[in-house]
């Protein structure tokens, strides 16, 4: 039972993180297609943790784990700081692979492990499904 609550707790953060860092760059982004490409990923993370938030009472009766304040203030900061200078197509898809290549090795970190509910295996599997795919798309702007 903890597995599955720490496996949901951790992709939970990992959605919610891509989340924060999605919002901060989408205003800095110019490039239409792009800007749509990350809505779209943007989306993805709210449905993922949506699904999360859905299934977690099953589990535990609190919420599932989100990222800090002082996280996002360090994500938004960092990226701030990144992006100066640089705030090119390139320059963004640099930072949010970063992130995307943590969560993909995250997920697989859990998947590996086979301790958990098949239910939460399913959502464990279709975040880091999900990553890759970002992964993918990240990289055409590089």
């Amino acid at each position: 039972m903890k597995e599955n609550i720490n496996a949901l707790d951790e992709i939970h953060k990992g959605a919610c993180m891509g989340q924060d860092a999605l919002s901060i760059v989408l205003d800095k982004v110019e490039d239409q297609k792009f800007k749509k490409e990350l809505q779209k990923q943007f989306d993805d993370y709210d449905y993922i943790a949506k699904e999360i938030e859905e299934v977690y009472p099953k589990y535990d009766d609190g919420e599932p784990h989100d990222t800090s304040l002082m996280n996002k203030a360090m994500t938004e900061m960092g990226i701030d700081m990144k992006t100066m200078s640089d705030h090119s197509n390139s320059k963004i898809a640099e930072l949010l692979i970063q992130g995307v290549n943590m969560g993909i090795i995250e997920g697989r970190k859990i998947l590996n492990k086979k301790e958990m509910d098949e239910e939460v295996e399913k959502i464990v599997s279709k975040y880091v499904t999900m990553q890759e795919d970002n992964l993918d798309v990240l990289k055409r702007y590089l």
